[in-house]
């Protein structure tokens, strides 16, 4: 059935300056889609509705035109992938150009074409397509980022307003290439690049500073509400990358790490740099290997990094430099990359662990026992024994809890012997205990000391600190032992000092979002 436009609606031009961030709707009925538009629209006024999704796509258009007719200061996609290029439409190529023909006449200014199919279509029937719309050629790698030139070379042989070239990050590097795509080619051509996938997140970000026309932003990833694997929230691009204000000037901070999904150093670090006008934007880098972490902090380049397991100890050796804390406990969690591109090396665990407990106690002739013998343990271990307390550690693999001992003068702990010594502090160091409330790296009865202090910090109370709670025993949680060794690294990177309040309020209301987020059913 032809729809039928109403008269009051006229041509809609594409605006000269298109919003950065394009909201994708990807819902699976047109009522459902409608519903996420009308309460996002007004905070998101460029909408992708991928007519794919729907079962019949030329059924929704009447419900989409009276949407966009009452909405007229909304800028829309029109996008019907075929299946056969990573879209859900499995009609022919004649039902496609149908459906974005009169995607078109029911109000969008834009409509997306794949390469695959506008090189099988006749060239007058694109050539109408585009005299009634915008015209998006775009093409899709599901399996890496390869040979962006080439690919750019095809698609240019088709006449159209924008092309979108998407790849898939399977490493860091692969944002550095799509970057230096964009840069190249986005002055003679309006060009849209972006990396899915995890390892493509900043990509999403970067890439409309590397020259993309736009990036695409999800309604809810958390939900499932996404079009594309490592699609980032539109809210969180604004609020929390603050896209519309990336420039060639922003400064760009990273947290690495495998994994790092959970990582809410960008919450914190984002809040902190908007707070004290500084213009930077922090992201979250899924590093594989260091090789790949090391050719993208050069190669982007990053300002300053934040180093997370595994990759503390071993990125040590890469530094041109470390300060006396790093040398001592073998361990980075800072790097500053300098103007001549030569990586320093900081250790702030330290004063995550050291500020919060000298608030509480006497950290001098404490007795504190360290669990674990990673680099948060030997953080906490190097930098409570300078400040004079005895130390014990304990680890589940000896051999390594007896090393870090030795090279701290510190004592070693078996846990057969745990009640023999009355503990002013105990510290967790492990990563037991995180992202849930079962575990812990102790038995109930043997947490014993005045204070104990919990390095996990999500959950904010974990089955150990509730043990002590309930015993009466102090607790530190690990929150703020986040807060206190980021707001040092802030200070570094920035010489400002560090918003450690608003840093605490944005990582306390972020941890109480997710687990108020359900759990997916098993």
């Amino acid at each position: 059935m032809a729809l039928a436009l109403s008269s009051t609606v006229a041509p809609r031009f594409i605006p000269q300056r298109l919003p950065r961030v394009c909201l994708a709707l990807g819902e699976d009925t047109v009522e459902d889609m409608l519903a996420t538009a009308e309460s996002m629209a007004r905070d998101n006024p460029f909408l992708e509705f991928r007519l794919d999704y729907l079962k019949q796509p030329l059924a929704a258009l009447p419900k989409i035109h009276r949407f966009l007719e009452t909405h007229q200061y909304v800028t829309a996609i029109g996008t019907c992938r075929r299946a056969d290029n990573g879209g859900k439409f499995k009609g022919s190529l004649a039902s496609e150009l149908e459906v974005l023909t009169k995607a078109h006449a029911a109000g969008c200014q834009l409509v997306d074409l794949e390469m695959q199919s506008a090189l099988k279509a006749k060239p007058d029937a694109i050539a109408r397509l585009r005299g009634r719309a915008g015209l998006i050629i775009s093409f899709h790698d599901f399996h890496a980022t390869r040979n962006l030139d080439e690919t750019l070379a095809k698609m240019l042989k088709i006449p159209a307003d924008f092309y979108k070239v998407v790849g898939t990050a399977t490493t860091l590097s692969d944002n550095v290439a799509m970057m230096k795509f964009l840069q190249a080619n986005s002055g003679q051509h309006s060009l849209i690049g972006v990396c899915m996938g995890e390892q493509g997140v900043i990509s999403r970000v970067l890439g409309v500073r590397a020259g993309s026309a736009f990036t695409f932003g999800a309604v809810d990833p958390s939900a499932g509400l996404k079009t594309a694997p490592g699609q980032i929230s539109a809210r969180d691009l604004r609020s929390i990358y603050r896209i519309d204000q990336v420039d060639a000037a922003t400064r760009i901070y990273g947290v690495a790490g495998d994994p790092i999904g959970h990582s809410l150093s960008p919450v914190i670090m984002n809040t902190a740099l908007r707070r004290e006008n500084v213009n930077g934007v922090y992201l979250p880098l899924h590093a594989k290997t260091l090789k790949d972490l090391l050719h993208c902090v050069r190669e982007i380049p990053l300002h300053g990094l934040s180093v997370t397991m595994p990759y503390k100890q071993s990125i040590v050796p890469h530094l041109d430099n470390t300060d006396a804390h790093t040398a001592k406990i073998g361990a980075c969690n800072t790097v500053v990359r300098g103007a001549e591109g030569k990586l320093y090396g900081f250790n702030t665990d330290i004063a995550g662990v050291v500020r919060p407990l000298e608030q509480r106690i006497t950290i001098e002739n404490a007795k504190v026992l360290v669990l674990g013998a990673g680099g948060a343990a030997r953080a906490a271990v190097f930098g409570l024994k300078e400040r004079g307390a005895e130390i014990w550690v304990l680890n589940r693999t000896s051999v390594k809890g007896q090393k870090l001992a030795r090279q701290a003068k510190a004592h070693t702990m078996k846990r057969a012997d745990l009640h023999k010594v009355a503990f002013d502090v105990i510290v967790n160091a492990t990563p037991v205990g995180m992202g849930n409330t079962r575990d812990c790296p102790l038995k109930d009865e043997e947490i014993q000391a005045r204070v104990v202090f919990d390095m996990v910090y999500d959950p904010v109370e974990t089955h150990l600190l509730r043990v002590a709670r309930t015993k009466g025993i102090a607790v530190i949680p690990g929150v703020e032992m986040f807060v206190q060794q980021a707001a040092r690294q802030f200070e570094i990177w920035t010489g400002k000092p560090a918003p450690a309040g608003d840093m605490l309020r944005a990582v306390t209301i972020a941890l109480q979002e997710r687990a108020a987020v359900p759990k997916p059913k098993a």
